[in-house]
């Protein structure tokens, strides 16, 4: 790791500012890439309250601030994805976004890595379905 230590994600990726600028990006990056069209039209067709939600659980996702948990208790992530079909050619592309915004942010390799990681383990756990 280069720099000094950091006791969360949360503080690596450079804290609230960097967390919506992710978040932010990730959507901004699906409704403009045709190769995240499928995972695009999961979605509602205006994205504001999503970005929100997203920024809120990631920021508790990475160590910070828990704002998704306080408005909404426990994030259930698997079941309030089932309504979905996710298999891994979704996975994949959610996966392909994340991974270019988290570039474009220009974050320290080896958070990239780190965040590559963890984000294959959650997304994953997150299939539904074969294929």
């Amino acid at each position: 790791m280069s720099g000094k230590p950091f006791d969360t994600p949360f503080e690596w990726v450079g804290g609230e500012e960097k967390v919506r600028a992710l978040s932010d990006r990730f959507y901004d990056l699906m409704d403009l890439e045709p190769a995240y069209a499928e995972l695009r039209a999961m979605h509602p067709t205006t994205l504001e309250t999503t970005r929100e939600k997203f920024f809120w659980f990631l920021c508790g996702w990475l160590g910070g601030p828990q704002y998704y948990v306080e408005r909404f208790g426990h994030p259930r992530l698997r079941m309030r994805h089932m309504p979905f079909a996710i298999g891994i050619k979704e996975r994949d592309q959610w996966l392909a976004c994340m991974h270019q915004a988290i570039v474009e942010l220009q974050l320290d390799p080896e958070l990239v890595e780190r965040l590559d990681k963890s984000f294959f383990q959650t997304a994953d756990f997150m299939r539904n379905k074969g294929g």
